[in-house]
């Protein structure tokens, strides 16, 4: 089967896609950015894509339509109509009303018993502060709630009442604590042990990097570049299981100095030493290179990461024994692209890992220091895996 009809198969499985009037379909891509049209004339399918526009064949969307209509012309000119009913997964909706119901209260529970990890300074002379295991508590409810925190003061005083916190912060105090250097360790410590529950779950990961927006913006041009205003965004590279979405490891950087490919490799170490089984690891062409292919091959695992159109068999031979598997995987994704293509298709898991994190949390950082929009970014990381472990947990807690 060719590479475009299996992706066809895939969008007219996962995505909706809308029918215009008898000839025109209505096709979203899935990039997740706009959608193209299929139309069919005289027998013959065409597609507004770039694809088709350069190939003049059937692309991924026209076989996308086709597996959902398939159209038939015997030698009178008859047309016969077959349509396929698409796949569809129930919602298992008593145990999700469930978990929504109470999610909240479940959430500050893993919150406090995880904040009980952080070791607290030892006490020497001064005006006893308050304690880091309160602020850090603080500072995630704060993130998870989405409020000001003037408007969060009321969440917090819920908190103390069940007695999750022994002190109620102040707000000039969990301004300044989202601010220090010290919390951001801390909290990628903290993402990788909130991850540990789904450890005997998870066997395959992808890696992938997304962009959050701040309220800053970048500087512009004058009107005569004709140059817009743009938000200044910080960029959250993630290492994510593709059952449970749950974030292994995290990494945070700014435009200027956060390239995906060298994060690759911190990402997957910091998984295995959290003691994960690492079978595959999936990444776009980004990713390719032959320090990463070899990274995930030391951790007894398997990169399933696409080449770029200008690569060759015979490249990177002066790196000798360093580029033997890479050549393997390169000859491999030629010959049998179409199984490698089924590995590496579990790399979408990444993308649904971030839409979640946005649609739950947002993709604004409110914060206005470069580090309080770091530790910001990453409260919002500890806030998703401990609303993924909830949501693993809740069914079977609820018989």
């Amino acid at each position: 089967m060719d590479m475009r009809e299996t992706k066809g198969k895939q969008i007219a499985q996962m995505c909706q896609i809308e029918k215009k009037d008898k000839n025109n379909w209505i096709v979203p891509s899935q990039s997740g950015r706009g959608s193209y049209r299929v139309s069919l004339y005289d027998n013959s399918w065409k597609c507004n894509c770039p694809d088709y526009e350069l190939r003049q064949q059937p692309c991924k969307h026209v076989y996308a339509v086709m597996t959902l209509v398939l159209k038939w012309f015997d030698k009178e000119g008859n047309e016969t109509t077959i349509k396929i009913k698409r796949k569809v997964y129930a919602q298992d909706w008593h145990n999700y009303n469930l978990n929504q119901e109470q999610e909240k209260a479940k959430f500050m529970e893993l919150l406090q018993d995880l904040c009980q990890e952080v070791q607290e300074p030892a006490y020497i002379f001064g005006r006893p502060k308050v304690p880091i295991r309160d602020l850090l508590f603080a500072s995630a409810l704060k993130v998870y709630s989405q409020f000001s925190l003037r408007r969060f003061k009321c969440d917090l005083q819920i908190a103390k009442e069940k007695q999750l916190v022994e002190q109620m912060p102040s707000r000039s105090a969990i301004s300044d604590f989202m601010q220090s250097v010290e919390l951001t360790g801390i909290l990628k410590k903290l993402v990788v042990m909130s991850s540990l529950p789904l450890r005997s779950v998870e066997d395959k990961f992808a890696v992938d990097s997304s962009g959050f927006r701040t309220t800053k913006f970048t500087e512009y041009c004058k009107d005569a570049h004709d140059t817009k205003q743009k938000h200044e965004w910080v960029k959250c590279h993630i290492i994510c299981g593709v059952k449970t979405n749950v974030i292994t490891g995290v990494e945070v950087g700014f435009e200027h100095h956060s390239a995906d490919s060298p994060q690759f490799i911190p990402l997957v170490k910091a998984t295995a030493d959290a003691g994960f089984i690492m079978n595959e690891v999936s990444a776009d062409k980004a990713y390719s290179s032959i320090d990463n292919y070899n990274a995930v091959q030391e951790v007894k695992g398997q990169a399933y990461i696409p080449f770029k159109s200008n690569t060759s068999g015979t490249s990177n031979r002066s790196k000798g024994n360093r580029a033997r598997l890479w050549r393997r995987m390169f000859w491999y994704y030629q010959l049998k692209q179409e199984e490698f293509m089924q590995h590496y298709h579990l790399r979408s898991n990444v993308e649904t890992t971030f839409f979640m994190l946005k649609a739950k949390f947002g993709d604004l950082i409110r914060s206005k220091t470069q580090q309080a929009q770091i530790n910001e970014l990453l409260l919002k990381v500890l806030c998703h895996n401990i609303v993924i472990v909830n949501s693993e947990i809740m069914p079977y807690e609820a018989y």
